[in-house]
């Protein structure tokens, strides 16, 4: 940052009186210009129909990662809930209407400056499609799951925790989902070339 949104003029990076860490201070105004984390935030769409269960991936059509996949998410927006941003985030990026069930991950991603949040959702019905930022949509069993092909490690960590939940369910370990908070200290892989 080099200038005010305030008044325009020069910033300086120091430690404002009462702080301890150093903040973009306007040398005019006195205006105090915090930076704070981006909050991404997205859900897992899951279809179930005859015992069959298939999570909604969005294949993506910008960068970062494009070409890769993940589970429908972005940076949530002001005036919007954190649950009203996955909804919005799942119909923009697969087209896909959801009905939004609890929380089930919450991810620090510090060295990019970034919560991830991702929500347990139901598809309400097979009408999705991309859009603008994905060049795909599909549906995958576990199986299936591109694992290698996945754009972060917030994606992979989420979906490895909701099959390993199912299988705690399946065997009677536990009656629900859990709800869960984890720090992601691993970077992306590198990128491979572009489709």
């Amino acid at each position: 940052m080099n200038f005010c949104s305030e008044c325009g003029h020069a910033v300086a990076l120091s430690i404002p009186e009462g702080d301890n860490r150093p903040r973009h201070v306007c040398t005019q105004c006195g205006t105090i210009h915090y930076q704070n984390p981006k909050m991404v935030i997205g859900s897992i769409p899951v279809w179930e129909h005859e015992g069959t269960l298939q999570i909604l991936l969005c294949r993506r059509a910008i960068e970062p990662r494009r070409g890769y996949w993940t589970l429908p998410a972005g940076f949530m927006e002001n005036a919007e809930t954190t649950g009203e941003a996955a909804v919005r985030e799942t119909e923009e990026e697969a087209g896909a209407n959801i009905e939004l069930g609890p929380l089930f991950t919450l991810l620090n991603v510090a060295h990019v400056h970034q919560v991830h949040m991702f929500y347990l959702a139901r598809l309400l019905d097979l009408d999705f499609a991309p859009g603008e930022e994905s060049l795909e949509v599909q549906l995958f069993a576990e199986r299936d799951i591109p694992w290698d092909e996945l754009a972060f490690p917030t994606i992979r960590t989420t979906l490895e925790l909701f099959f390993a939940d199912r299988v705690k369910m399946r065997e009677g370990v536990a009656s629900a989902y859990g709800v869960y908070s984890h720090d992601i200290r691993r970077p992306m892989l590198a990128p491979r070339e572009p489709d």
